[in-house]
């Protein structure tokens, strides 16, 4: 697999950008030591190995758009990284590049059981979506086999299925909206909590 050849611009301005993603994030979410950022040179397709540049691992959308505004600003590309588990290459890096991994976005922020609602963040496992809801008699239908691992993220990106997908669809037949921050960081929200809902609405 041929993959693009980094930047050496990129490469040299490393440390000016740690810099800038450091004033905005907290300590723990920014992965710079190069042994360290090994841990994300390849997703499940493990064929091709290169460790990022940078990684970052933000808790919010906040610190996702932050994070998008600077690496816009400073022309660096950007690979969105789910729990790692596509077969597909879906989160391959590039030298140059920064992996942004939703993996300690993993929080339920609502839950409607009268409208077969629930909000999490894109982090959060396939499978823990159905366990938080499986008290009420409630699961999330699609169920990819790596439903154990796999992130949301990773699911609206590939419009995962699996075995329900026959009865119920596949992620796209089960997803009413999302809140998506665009690569310069401006946060929109698309979709809504019913069916047919506006394209742009805004969730507090």
């Amino acid at each position: 697999m041929e993959m693009p050849s980094p930047d050496p611009a990129i490469l040299a301005r490393k440390a000016h950008l740690a810099r800038r993603l450091a004033a905005v994030l907290p300590a723990d979410a920014l992965i710079q030591d190069e042994m360290e950022t090994r841990a994300y040179e390849c997703d499940g397709l493990a064929a091709y190995r290169c460790p990022p540049l940078l990684a970052v691992l933000p808790r919010s959308t906040q610190e996702v758009s932050d994070i998008l505004r600077i690496c816009h600003e400073e022309g660096v590309p950007v690979v969105p990284r789910g729990a790692g588990t596509s077969l597909a290459g879906g989160a391959l890096p590039t030298a140059d590049s920064v992996i942004l991994g939703v993996a300690r976005m993993n929080e339920v922020l609502e839950t409607d059981y009268d409208n077969r609602v629930i909000r999490v963040q894109s982090g959060r496992t396939n499978l823990s979506v159905s366990g938080a809801v499986e008290e009420e008699d409630f699961f999330y239908a699609p169920d990819p086999s790596s439903q154990l691992a796999c992130a949301i993220a990773g699911n609206i990106a590939m419009n995962s299925g699996g075995a329900h997908c026959l009865k119920y669809g596949v992620t796209t037949n089960n997803l009413l909206g999302v809140t998506m921050v665009m690569m310069d960081g401006t946060v929109v929200e698309i979709g809504g909590a019913h069916l047919d809902a506006g394209g742009w609405i805004c969730w507090a």
